[in-house]
């Protein structure tokens, strides 16, 4: 993950077709859907632009490896195919976004970021960290 903070929003951490479908799949109160279902509608919301279904599936199985996305296996006509639904709503995904980053933070410059948030935050804020 690159973070980029002249950006706004989840465009801080995900490209714009990896933003479509992580929403697709957040919406989607069904089953899952397959990365086929998923490709066909990003490329659809995309408009002009495109992107090629070996992207969409190796976002969907990082997603999976991370945690963020759930998925389960079926037979299909070519063999076995996942079906991706939702791990973390997108609530859940932006704390992890934030902890991830605050972690490696931590890890690495643990003064400097502790001082940083400090310098972040009005002293009521301040106060609520304590509660």
């Amino acid at each position: 993950m690159i973070i980029d903070p002249s950006k706004t929003g989840l465009e801080k951490v995900l490209r714009d077709y990896q933003i479509e479908a992580l929403k697709l799949i957040w919406a989607n109160t069904g089953e899952g859907l397959t990365s086929r279902e998923v490709y066909e509608a990003v490329n659809k919301k995309l408009g002009g632009k495109s992107v090629s279904r070996a992207s969409i599936i190796n976002f969907l199985n990082a997603m999976c490896d991370e945690g963020v996305l759930d998925f389960e296996e079926e037979t299909c006509k070519g063999g076995m195919r996942r079906k991706y639904a939702k791990g973390l709503d997108e609530d859940g995904f932006k704390r992890y976004i934030a902890s991830t980053v605050l972690d490696s933070l931590m890890r690495d410059f643990p003064n400097q970021t502790v001082e940083a948030i400090k310098g972040s935050l009005d002293s009521s804020q301040l106060r609520n960290l304590h509660d």
